[in-house]
C-alpha cells in the first residue's frame, strides 16, 4: 500500500459551509485547520489535521508550506465539446434558442476525434481551476461520435468524470428546436445508453468513471424517450440529468406545446426524485422550489452561461433556504466561454448579492460549498467535497503567496480564495495522485494540446 502526506500547509479548508446544500454533510461550518497535513493511503483519506497531530511519515512527502488546500471542487453540468466553438462571432450576442440554431449547423460536423480532443482541453482547465470531479453532457452524435470518446479522454488526464450519455430525438419536423439531420432515432438512443452503462458505470465508491441518462431538453427530445429513458436508468440504478427551466422561450415551448410549465412537466413524465438533478433551474415559482425540495431532485447552477446568454438569476438563496439541493457548474464551453469552477464559484456568490441586493446573500463559504458537498450530493457520492478521514483524496492546493492575495490570505485564506480575482492551482490532487504540480498539469503535453485543438477549431468553421 502506498502513502503520500501533504505536510505543513499554511491552511487546509476540511469542509465548506454548506450543510443546507447536503443531508449528507454530518456538521455544519468551515473548519479551518493551520499548519496542517493531510496523509493519503491508497487514494484515500488516512488522517487530517495539524501537522503535530498526522503521522509525519510516508512513502513520498510533499512540503505544502505556503499553500491553502481545499476539498476538490465538483462541476456537475458541462459541455465539453462547445470549447470548439467558444466567442464564435455569430454567436456572441444571441439568447438561448438563437446561439443553438446558429451552432447546431456547426456541431453536426463534429467527428470522434474532435470530441476526445475538445474533452481533453475542457478537462485541463478544469483541473487546473481547482475541479477533480467533472459531468459532462454529450448530447449530439453525429458522424462517428461515441461518448466513449471523452471518456477516454478523462481516463488519460487523471480526472474523476461522470459522463452522462445525452441524446436529441425531436427535430423540426416533429415541433423541436435542433434541424433533423442532428437528432437519432430512439431506439438507438436507448441502445447506446445501455451498452455505456454495462460497459463502464462504476458504483463502487471512489469510482473514476460513472454513467448518468441525459436526454438534452424538453424542446429537443419526445415524451417517450423521458419516459423510457427513466426507466432504463432505474432498472440500472444510475442517475437522471437534463436542461431544464432555463430560459423564458423554454417556459413558453412547454406551455404551448405539453400545457405546463417546465417543473410540472418534468413530473408527469416521473423526472423528479433523488436520483434527479436538473441544469439550470432559472424559472421556477415558489410552488415549484417547493416541490423539489420535497421531492429531492437538485439543481446544476451555471452562473456565468445564464449571464452570458441573458437567461436570468436562478434563485439560488431561496433554493437553499427551501433546502433544495444545489450544485454548481461551469456550463458549455460556448456559453460562458470558461471552464474554470473557482472563477464559477465566485460568479455564484455575486450574482446572489446583486439580484437580491443583499450583500450577505451567498458567503464565500457557501459558494464553495455549493461547488464541494453540494455538487457530491447531486451525484450521491458522500466519499467526496470533504477533507475527512475516509474520504476520498481530492483536493487543489494554491499558494497564498501569490500578488493577487496580497493583503487577504493575511486575514482569511477562504476570503481570499472567493473574493480576491480567480487564480490557476499549484497543486491538483485526484485519487490521491498528483495530477497538478507547481501550477503545471503533469498528464498531457498542453501546447501541443493546444496546437490540435485550434486546428479542429478552425477546420470545424472551414467545414461549415
Amino acid at each position: 500500500m502506498t502513502t503520500v502526506l501533504f505536510s505543513h500547509a499554511d491552511c487546509i479548508i476540511t469542509a465548506a459551509d454548506c450543510a443546507q446544500c447536503s443531508a449528507m454533510t454530518p456538521t455544519a461550518g468551515v473548519r479551518q485547520i493551520r499548519d496542517g497535513a493531510i496523509l493519503v493511503r491508497d487514494g484515500w483519506i488516512e488522517a487530517v489535521g495539524p501537522a503535530t497531530e498526522v503521522p509525519d511519515r510516508a512513502d513520498e512527502v510533499i512540503d505544502a508550506e505556503g499553500m491553502l488546500l481545499f476539498p476538490g471542487l465538483i462541476n456537475t453540468h458541462h459541455h465539453l465539446y462547445q470549447t470548439l466553438t467558444r466567442a464564435l462571432p455569430g454567436a456572441q450576442n444571441a439568447a438561448l434558442f438563437g446561439w443553438l440554431r446558429t451552432l447546431y449547423a456547426i456541431w453536426a460536423h463534429l467527428t470522434s476525434d474532435a470530441v476526445y480532443i475538445s474533452a481533453k482541453v475542457g478537462l485541463a482547465e478544469l483541473l487546473l481551476s481547482g475541479c477533480t470531479t467533472a459531468v459532462d453532457h454529450l448530447y449530439l452524435y453525429p458522424n462517428d461520435v461515441t461518448l466513449d470518446d471523452e471518456i477516454r479522454a478523462a481516463q488519460e488526464i487523471g480526472i474523476r468524470f461522470v459522463a452522462t450519455r445525452g441524446a436529441m430525438s425531436r427535430g423540426e419536423s416533429k415541433g423541436g428546436l435542433p434541424p433533423d439531420h442532428i437528432v437519432e432515432s430512439e431506439s438507438a438512443i436507448l441502445r447506446d445508453m445501455q451498452r455505456v452503462i454495462e460497459l463502464y458505470h462504476d458504483d463502487r465508491p471512489g469510482a473514476m468513471v460513472q454513467i448518468a441518462l441525459a436526454p438534452c431538453s424538453p424542446f429537443s427530445v419526445t415524451e417517450d424517450l423521458m419516459r423510457e429513458s427513466a426507466s432504463l436508468a432505474r432498472n440500472f440504478n444510475v442517475r437522471l440529468h437534463t436542461h431544464l427551466a432555463e430560459t423564458t422561450d423554454e417556459e413558453e415551448y412547454c406551455r404551448a406545446t405539453a400545457r405546463m410549465s417546465p417543473i410540472h412537466y418534468a413530473e408527469s413524465l416521473g423526472w423528479l426524485g433523488p436520483d434527479v438533478w436538473f441544469a439550470h433551474g432559472v424559472h421556477v415559482s415558489p410552488a415549484e422550489i417547493s416541490l423539489l425540495a420535497q421531492t429531492q431532485s437538485g439543481i446544476a447552477h451555471c452562473p456565468s452561461s445564464n449571464m452570458r446568454l441573458g437567461s436570468g438569476i436562478a434563485p439560488v438563496r431561496r433554493y437553499l433556504d427551501e433546502g433544495v439541493r444545489v450544485g454548481l457548474a461551469v456550463d458549455g464551453s460556448a456559453s460562458n466561454d470558461s471552464s474554470h469552477m473557482l472563477a464559477e464559484a465566485r460568479m455564484a456568490m455575486l450574482l446572489q448579492r446583486v439580484g437580491l441586493q443583499r450583500a450577505d446573500a451567498l458567503t464565500p463559504g457557501e459558494a464553495l460549498g455549493l461547488a464541494t458537498v453540494g455538487g457530491a450530493a447531486l451525484l450521491g457520492r458522500n466519499e467526496l467535497g470533504r477533507l475527512q478521514v475516509g474520504m476520498v483524496a481530492d483536493f487543489a492546493g494554491v499558494r497564498l503567496d501569490r500578488l493577487a492575495y496580497a493583503g487577504a490570505a493575511v486575514h482569511d485564506p477562504l476570503g481570499a480564495l472567493l473574493l480576491c480575482a480567480p487564480q490557476s492551482m499549484d497543486l491538483v490532487v485526484v485519487n490521491g495522485r498528483v495530477v497538478v504540480k507547481d501550477g503545471q498539469l503533469l498528464t498531457v503535453d498542453l501546447p501541443r494540446l493546444v496546437e490540435q485543438h485550434n486546428r479542429l477549431a478552425q477546420s470545424l468553421i472551414s467545414d461549415y
